[in-house]
């Protein structure tokens, strides 16, 4: 079992609202998914996605959570912790926004929100991985203190490897 604490699963900032996933998330989730080019999953995929990642939560205390913005009550995209290429105890921190939403600071101050939900779980320190092409996340990740680490070459090209102590 973990050491760590669960990470809050509902996290508001000035202009976002994090939460848990719903399955009414689905389809807006697809179409998310498909602006990045290879396809369009089904929304039955996506709900069955949703479930696990709900239940994957339930077991590892850390969450991908949908953004979405106040005022507007629309989903933006997601962000949060997972498991992905690292660890639970130092897990990466993963986000992806419509293209519509770029370029208006969402994913730092939705990133920003959930580094505080990491350090309340009692984590000292976080990953990050990006392509190498990804400049804005890229960005992202150096307004919040992420430092690189190394750079490994994956099927899809290269990735780097960011990491950030946490106090």
């Amino acid at each position: 079992m973990s050491t760590y604490g669960t990470m809050p699963f509902h996290l508001e900032t000035e202009r976002l609202i994090l939460r848990p996933w719903a399955e009414s998330d689905a389809a807006e989730f697809c179409e998310l998914l498909a602006e990045r080019g290879d396809g369009k999953p089904t929304v039955e995929h996506i709900r069955g996605a949703i479930a696990k990642l709900l239940a994957a939560t339930g077991t590892t205390g850390i969450a991908l959570l949908p953004v979405q913005r106040r005022e507007e009550g629309d989903f933006i995209g997601y962000c949060g912790l997972i498991i992905g290429r690292s660890t639970l105890e130092e897990p990466e921190i993963a986000y992806e926004l419509f293209q519509h939403a770029h370029g208006r600071g969402y994913a730092t101050e939705a990133a920003r929100a959930v580094l505080d939900a990491a350090v309340a779980t009692g984590r000292k320190r976080l990953w990050s991985t990006v392509g190498t092409w990804n400049t804005p996340s890229l960005r992202v990740l150096e307004k919040l203190g992420f430092e690189r680490d190394h750079v490994s070459t994956e099927e899809n090209g290269e990735v780097v490897w960011l990491t950030r102590a946490l106090p």
